[in-house]
C-alpha cells in the first residue's frame, strides 16, 4: 500500500485543505485507489486549531463517505454524515451536540426514510459527577414497517492521570476496559466484551511500546479467541515515509495475515 499526501494548500487566512491519495495493490485482496480531501476551518467556537469542517474520501469503485462539521455557537455543534457502497445510499444521519460546562447531550437522526416509516433514534447525555467520573447513559430506538424497538445502556469511565477504566452495561450485554500509561514508552490496556445476543465473551490484552531513539513504534495484542497481532511503524528519516509491518495468526481458524506498507507524507 502506497499513501501519498500533497502539501497544504492555504486558500484564506482561516482555510486549508488537504488532499491525500492511496494506492492498494495485492495479489490476495482486490486493488483499489482512494481520494481523500479535508477542508480545515478555525473559529471562534472551535477549541482545535484547523478543525475539520468538510471531509470527503471516494475510492475507485464509486463509493463515497462524507463528512460536514459545524460549530453553530460555543456550545451546539451540527455533524451530518453520507455513505454510498457504489451507487446506493448506505448511511445518511444528522447529529446535533451541545456541550455544557459539565455535561454533553446529543441526538442523532440515522436513515430517515419516510415511505418505509423507518428511522434510528440514538440519544446519549454524560455528565460530569466529579474530577475523574463521568456518568452518563444511550437510548437507542429503531422503527422500521416489521419492527420496533429500543436499547437503553448506561454508561461509566473513571480516569487518573495515568489511567482510565470504563464500563458499559445494557440490554445487549456488558463492556469493560481498562488502560494504564506505565512510562513514556509503554502503555497497556485490557478490555472485556460480553453480549447476550451471541451468548459469547472476549477478553483482549494490548500493549504499545515507543521507542524515540530508533524512531519506532510496536502495537501488540492478544485475546480469548486465540488471535494473536502486531504492527511495527519505522519512521525511514531524513525521508518523509513510514514503513508499515503488520501480522496477525489465528489458532483456531488456522489463519495468517501478513501486510507491508509505505506511509509518504
Amino acid at each position: 500500500m502506497v499513501a501519498y499526501q500533497t502539501p497544504a494548500a492555504s486558500i484564506l487566512s482561516t482555510e486549508v485543505v488537504k488532499v491525500s491519495h492511496t494506492l492498494h495493490l495485492s495479489a490476495v485482496s482486490p486493488s483499489y485507489y482512494r481520494f481523500h480531501v479535508e477542508h480545515l476551518q478555525s473559529d471562534d467556537y472551535s477549541k482545535d486549531k484547523d478543525a475539520p469542517a468538510l471531509i470527503g474520501e471516494m475510492d475507485s469503485s464509486g463509493s463515497l463517505n462524507a463528512h460536514a462539521l459545524l460549530n453553530l455557537t460555543e456550545h451546539v455543534r451540527a455533524r451530518s454524515v453520507f455513505q454510498t457502497q457504489q451507487s446506493q445510499f448506505v448511511t445518511w444521519q444528522f447529529e446535533t451536540e451541545y456541550r455544557g460546562n459539565d455535561f454533553t447531550a446529543a441526538v442523532t437522526v440515522a436513515n430517515p426514510d419516510v415511505l418505509r416509516e423507518s428511522v434510528i433514534l440514538v440519544a446519549h447525555f454524560l455528565q460530569s459527577v466529579s474530577s475523574g467520573l463521568v456518568l452518563g447513559g444511550e437510548l437507542v430506538y429503531h422503527r422500521g414497517r416489521a419492527e420496533e424497538g429500543g436499547i437503553l445502556t448506561l454508561a461509566g469511565q473513571y480516569s487518573r492521570p495515568n489511567w482510565v477504566a470504563t464500563l458499559n452495561a445494557g440490554k445487549g450485554g456488558a463492556h469493560a476496559s481498562y488502560y494504564h500509561r506505565a512510562n513514556k514508552q509503554i502503555q497497556v490496556g485490557v478490555e472485556f466484551e460480553a453480549s447476550t445476543r451471541t451468548q459469547e465473551t472476549t477478553t483482549s490484552f494490548g500493549y504499545q511500546m515507543e521507542l524515540p531513539e530508533a524512531n519506532m513504534v510496536f502495537r501488540g495484542m492478544i485475546n480469548s479467541r486465540c488471535i494473536i497481532g502486531g504492527v511495527l511503524e519505522k519512521r525511514l528519516t531524513p525521508l518523509p515515509a513510514t514503513l508499515i509491518m503488520g501480522a496477525f495468526v489465528n489458532h483456531r481458524g488456522d489463519k495468517l495475515q501478513v501486510g507491508l506498507g509505505v506511509n509518504v507524507g
